[in-house]
């Protein structure tokens, strides 16, 4: 194999290689070799047939397959000759023209990943800001699942429905005086102002009476997910039958009970134990926010622009997607566009801090165990069908870059908590509603080298921005989630959407219709 360097430009690498006929011809030999015992072909005894019979016949794929190991194998040749590390897979070119019986001409461009110099972690210097899981804040978490709970009970047949109770109904939907499929059903529940149905739905049962029958007309969303009904007006025959007031929520030891516990002190335990690790995920949060400026603002290195592509493109999909389920998605796009190099800057960032986290974590030997990575593993299998988790595991073990991508979050953890131990830590007390805002604070900027911004916020409350600034709250973005491995991976096989119902579709795919009941069109889920 011949190797001439065509180009060496900052990041960018490009190879000519040339793969010999006679090496290709060789590789088939072997391959013919290799197969041989195993040929069967008429008049022949098994594994007797002639090797030139075999060529003969099979040409065309052992050509082929051996011109593949050989493209392989040069290419990791070329990579550990030269010592190259790609940022991504490169991209090889079999020159046009090609033909069996002749040498290969390839060509091989790729991006190596930047020589960073030593990272130093020496006068890390952070702030620990903690919050106490004091007594009113385990008790508003309570009040907060209480009214989770919520219960309802039979109101005066005389009562008129109000925004908060619950009306049962029956109903029969029809589009243009055609009934539709999923458009009828009884006994259903509706929470009015619960936001659950279609926009206007709940509204307009305001004032109805046990017994009263009425016609709503409505209009389905745009974005309604079922095509037949999008943008249509429609409208529900009801029959209200029932009538029905929230009850009034105690917590105490009776509330606790009817949760399967002992007492109310039970009940706060265990509640303690949740609000505590909301707490400690707010101050993980706001100190490795800061460790990473402190990282970024140390160090500057030119990073892989195909790296940072992907990396924006993610970003910019988000953007995107969520731009798409705004009131005027056109202007939310278009005031998106005025942002890109703003979100081009984020992706930049991560990039660098991914590198930059898995030079440290190679340094000083941070490694993610074999046994970590089989929870991993299992734990994301969780997520598919019982049938398809084997298939997945499969995948990921078979696959590099995907195992990659689901190992660098731990890994990612497990620098950051390398680098905790290393700094220096200061801690001090503060409430809850001052450590969000000092984490929104951070939310509103994009840090790094050359920012000329002060990171040493005073961590009083910020303002909210104003609603409907921009399309996407930008906090979905900035979070730092730097990749610490080199590579993205490969996304894993999508697990098979489950098959539409008849009845219209819910607000979210995993809400389960009552037991024999069909429920009216309930509107898409808004972005979370």
């Amino acid at each position: 194999m011949k190797t001439v360097e065509t180009l060496n430009e900052g990041l960018k690498r490009e190879y000519r290689l040339t793969i010999t006929a006679k090496d290709i011809d060789a590789r088939v030999d072997d391959e013919v070799k290799a197969i041989a015992p195993t040929v069967r072909m008429p008049g022949f005894r098994p594994g007797k047939v002639p090797p030139n019979l075999i060529r003969k016949m099979h040409a065309d794929a052992l050509s082929a397959d051996a011109l593949n190991k050989a493209i392989d194998q040069g290419v990791q040749k070329l990579m550990a000759d030269n010592k190259l590390r790609p940022a991504l897979q490169p991209a090889v070119a079999l020159e046009d023209g090609y033909e069996r019986g002749k040498d290969a001409e390839l060509t091989v461009s790729l991006e190596v990943l930047p020589d960073i110099a030593a990272p130093s972690i020496d006068g890390l210097k952070l702030e620990r800001l903690t919050v106490p899981a004091d007594d009113k804040a385990v008790m508003a978490k309570i009040e907060e699942f209480a009214a989770q709970m919520k219960r309802f009970e039979e109101a005066p047949k005389t009562k008129k429905a109000a925004t908060g109770d619950q009306v049962i109904i029956d109903f029969a939907g029809s589009v243009d005086g055609v009934a539709f499929d999923g458009g009828t059903g009884e006994d259903m529940a509706v929470e009015i102002g619960s936001g659950q149905l279609i926009p206007g739905f709940e509204d307009q049962l305001v004032g109805v009476k046990t017994g009263d029958e009425k016609v709503l007309k409505v209009t389905f969303p745009d974005e309604y997910p079922v095509e037949n009904l999008k943008g249509k007006p429609a409208e529900f025959a009801i029959t209200v039958k029932e009538l029905k007031v929230p009850a009034e929520a105690k917590i105490d030891d009776e509330f606790a009970k009817s949760l399967g516990l002992e007492s109310l002190d039970k009940l706060k335990e265990l509640m303690k134990d949740q609000v505590e690790q909301e707490l400690n995920g707010l101050t993980r949060t706001y100190m490795k926010r800061k460790l990473l400026d402190q990282l970024a603002a140390a160090h500057d290195f030119d990073v892989p622009p195909t790296m940072v592509e992907a990396e924006f493109g993610q970003i910019w999909q988000q953007l995107e997607h969520e731009a798409s389920h705004e009131e005027d998605p056109e202007a939310a796009k278009a005031e998106l566009e005025k942002d890109r190099d703003e979100y081009r800057s984020i992706a930049v960032r991560r990039v660098r801090l991914g590198l930059l986290l898995s030079e440290i974590g190679q340094a000083h030997g941070v490694q993610v165990s074999q046994q970590e990575m089989q929870r991993l593993i299992m734990q994301a299998a969780q997520q598919y069908r019982p049938e398809d988790r084997q298939r997945f595991v499969e995948y990921v073990q078979q696959d590099a870059l995907a195992a990659a991508q689901l190992r660098a979050p731990l890994y990612e953890d497990k620098v950051v908590d390398f680098l905790f131990e290393k700094a220096e830590i200061s801690d001090r007390e503060v409430t809850r509603e001052e450590i969000e805002a000092a984490i929104e604070a951070d939310d509103d900027h994009v840090h790094g080298p050359g920012c000329g911004h002060d990171h040493d916020h005073d961590h009083k409350p910020a303002k909210k921005a104003a609603a409907a600034k921009k399309p996407a709250a930008k906090k979905d973005v900035v979070k730092e989630e730097a990749k610490a491995e080199d590579a993205p991976a490969k996304k894993a096989p999508a697990k098979k959407a489950a098959a539409p119902k008849a009845e219209a579709p819910k607000a979210e795919a995993s809400e389960k219709p009552a037991a024999a009941k069909k429920a009216p069109a309930k509107k898409a889920a808004a972005k979370k």
